[in-house]
Order: structure tokens, then C-alpha cells, then sequence
């Protein structure tokens, strides 16, 4: 059995002028070393052996595609364009292989791929047909189709499928994840959505044009105006938003605001640090 010499380390007492203190111990220890994994070696040779087909089968491609496609239009363009082709179906395959741990999910980007394959494999004998060269124009459009067929099989070799069980769980899990990322955006829009309405509201309620029975001085906030309109618990930061929202840029009165509707203990500077940073609407 094969053996390697790992250092380690180790806390022991040590005493020097009968002061004892724990000190790092250094010391060799022979452990054994497992037998090569030949499987993974061989599997990892076969998926760096796969991607450098991949790459050649894309400069064939596109050299053959850019060609055809300069015909009728400027070689940038044309080869741009040409790269596109190889690419579709090398998307799938990245797509296919990230759902390798989901067959069903996996089907949609592998017919796609295949489809993509097929595409791009007639546009280069095409090429070899138009350029006087039939048989070149074949064998080049094989080349993708041997490259697509190997991702194939590593890509079944890499993938995992669970049993039913195990896969509906992992189904209903996702879609639960899903609902609450889903959530986060749906609650930023409602937010912005309510802070657009009450900032509408404000305006309508301090338009000059407003019956003057509600525009007149509110003895309770000293506004010179019924005031924002408080609908529930407020951080400071929005009772500000919500402040600047109704025409109120005065700090003193920003802060009564604040204490009225959020905190009765917020503090001037905090309030006027939200008002230098111009809090959005």
C-alpha cells in the first residue's frame, strides 16, 4: 500500500523558568494514499476531449457558414452571423446539462439542440454544394454532427436522474423557492406602486385649486395644510418620502411629520441626513 508523509501539528505543554505554556508541536506522519479513481480520470479525459471537438467543429463551421453567408453580403457580417449557427445548439447543450439532475426539463433544449444541429449541418453542405465540392460539403456537415453526438453520450454519462418520489419533492421544493424569489419583485413593485398612489394622493390634497374648506391652517400639525396623509405604520425614511412627496421641505416641519406618524423619538439628524440624500418618491 502506498503511502505519503502528511506534517501536522499539535498543541503539548512546554515549560521554560517553571512557566508552562502551550506551544505548536510539528510532526511527519506516514498516512496511505487511496488508489486512483481511473473512472473519474478517464470520464474528466473524455468531457476535455468533447470540448475541444466542440471548438473545432465551430471554427469548421463558421468558416464554412461565414463563407457561404459573404455571398450575398460583408465577410463581418457574414461570419457574425455564421458563428450563430454553432452556437444555438452548444447553448442547448450547456441548458441540457444544467438540468441533467431533471429529465423532463432536460427534453425542450435537447430536441432544440438537435434541431439547431440539423440547421447548421445543411448550411455547411450547402456550402460544399455551391462550391463545386459535395462530398467535402457532407463530410464537413458530419463533423458537427459526430461533436453534437458525443456531447450526447457524456452529457447521459454525467446525468443523474432521481426516482419519482425524490423528483416530485425536488419539483414542489423549487416551486417554493420560486413563489418567494417571485415575491421579492412582486412585493418592490406593490411597494413603489402604494408610495406612487400616496404621493398622488398628497398632491391632489395641497392643490391650490382644492376646496378651500380643506386647504385652510390644521391646528393639529401646523402644516398650513391638512398635512400628508398617514395609511399605517411609516419607517422614517418613508414618513420623509412621504413628507417631500406633499411639498413639505422645511426640516422642522419634516421632523413634527416624522414624529407624528413613524418615530416620536427620530432625531433631527437623521431626518436631515434623508433630506441631503434627496429620499426618491
Amino acid at each position: 500500500m502506498k503511502t505519503r508523509t502528511v506534517r501536522r501539528t499539535r498543541l503539548v505543554p512546554h515549560t521554560v523558568n517553571g512557566i508552562t505554556e502551550m506551544v505548536l508541536d510539528r510532526y511527519e506522519v506516514e498516512v496511505p494514499v487511496p488508489p486512483r479513481d481511473w473512472d473519474r480520470t478517464i470520464l474528466n479525459a473524455v468531457t476535455a476531449a468533447a470540448g475541444l471537438l466542440v471548438a473545432v467543429a465551430v471554427v469548421w463551421s463558421t468558416a464554412s457558414i461565414g463563407d457561404l453567408l459573404a455571398r450575398v453580403t460583408v465577410a463581418p457580417a457574414a461570419y457574425a452571423a455564421a458563428v450563430a449557427f454553432d452556437l444555438a445548439w452548444i447553448l442547448c447543450m450547456a441548458v441540457e446539462w444544467l438540468a441533467r439532475y431533471d429529465p423532463a426539463r432536460a427534453e425542450q433544449p435537447r430536441n432544440m439542440g438537435h434541431g439547431a444541429l440539423a440547421v447548421a449541418m445543411v448550411a455547411v453542405g450547402a456550402h460544399g454544394w455551391l462550391a463545386g465540392q459535395e462530398a467535402i460539403g457532407i463530410i464537413g456537415a458530419v463533423v458537427s454532427g459526430i461533436v453534437k453526438t458525443l456531447w450526447t453520450i457524456v452529457l447521459r454519462h454525467h446525468a443523474k436522474p432521481l426516482d419519482d418520489k425524490t423528483q416530485q419533492w425536488v419539483d414542489k421544493q423549487r416551486a417554493e423557492a420560486g413563489g418567494e424569489l417571485a415575491m421579492v419583485a412582486i412585493n418592490r413593485e406593490l411597494t413603489r406602486a402604494r408610495g406612487m398612489v400616496a404621493a398622488e394622493e398628497q398632491v391632489l390634497r395641497t392643490d391650490p385649486d382644492a376646496d378651500p374648506r380643506e386647504s385652510g391652517q390644521d391646528p393639529d400639525n401646523g402644516f398650513g395644510s391638512p398635512g400628508p396623509n398617514s395609511t399605517g405604520p411609516m419607517t422614517v425614511k418613508d414618513a420623509v418620502r412621504t413628507a417631500k412627496a406633499a411639498g413639505i421641505t422645511d426640516p422642522d416641519k419634516v421632523l413634527k411629520y416624522v414624529h407624528q406618524v413613524a418615530d416620536a423619538n427620530a432625531k433631527a439628524e437623521t431626518v436631515n441626513r434623508y433630506l441631503r440624500m434627496g429620499v426618491a418618491c
